[in-house]
C-alpha cells in the first residue's frame, strides 16, 4: 500500500505548508477528504479537477487511512 501511496502523494515545505499533496498540484489529501465529507462524489471531483486522477483520489484516501492507524488518541469527553 505505501508504495502505492508514494506514486501519487507527496509533500513538500514549500507547498502548503507540508501538507501531502496529490503530485504535479496543490490539491491536499485534507481538500479531498474535505469534498467526500461534503457530499461530493469521486465523478464530480474528478469533473471539477481533471488534472486529478482516480488512482490519486485512492491514494489519497489510502494514505488518510494509514495516517490513521499510526495516530494515537485521547478520550475526550463532552460536558
Amino acid at each position: 500500500m505505501e508504495e502505492f501511496i508514494k506514486k501519487f502523494i507527496f509533500a513538500d515545505s514549500r507547498i502548503l505548508g507540508g501538507k501531502p499533496c496529490i503530485k504535479d498540484s496543490r490539491i491536499s489529501v485534507q481538500m479531498i477528504l474535505e469534498w467526500f465529507s461534503s457530499g461530493a462524489t469521486e465523478k464530480e471531483i474528478l469533473e471539477n479537477y481533471p488534472h486529478l486522477s482516480a488512482e490519486g483520489i485512492r491514494a489519497a484516501l489510502a494514505f488518510a487511512a494509514l495516517s490513521m492507524d499510526r495516530d494515537f488518541y485521547i478520550d475526550l469527553k463532552v460536558a
